[in-house]
């Protein structure tokens, strides 16, 4: 910074000291780039790996998800959306039983059933399957 005539250090100071206050606060703006379909994905598909793993060790719903395989959302995996599919079953199945109307359990439907619509509809073209091995999003466990 230049020295202006008639400027003190300390009107410098100030300006300094009010310059590195307000650059915080306008990167601490929400949103201020919206995220990509793709990275909505990748957090919507972290969220529900930790959520699977939660309700099967949770006190409340530990008794009838037990059963339930490991759920490991990989959006690069061809097989995905029939495994999404198929654990929607299995969560759909537990009506039976008591712990299915916890809410755990109805959030992690409501998020599988909202990705599974996002990944269809939404960002269709976005996403690149790489691979097609369905037996990895059943034995890799979240590591959270």
């Amino acid at each position: 910074m230049q020295r202006r005539r008639g400027q003190t250090p300390d009107s410098m100071l100030s300006l300094t000291l009010l310059l590195l206050l307000a650059v915080p606060e306008l990167q601490a703006q929400p949103y201020p780039i919206p995220p990509t379909c793709y990275s909505k994905v990748l957090a919507m598909g972290k969220e529900i790996t930790q959520r699977a793993a939660q309700i099967k060790t949770d006190r409340d719903t530990h008794g009838c998800t037990a059963h339930l395989p490991d759920l490991y959302i990989d959006v690069h995996n061809a097989c995905l959306m029939s495994t999404m599919s198929s654990y929607q079953t299995l969560l759909d199945a537990l009506r039976e039983r008591r712990c299915s109307y916890t809410r755990k359990v109805q959030h992690l439907r409501a998020t599988i059933r909202q990705l599974q619509i996002i990944m269809s509809q939404k960002c269709h073209g976005e996403l690149v399957y790489t691979h097609d091995n369905c037996e990895a999003l059943h034995h890799r466990r979240w590591r959270g």
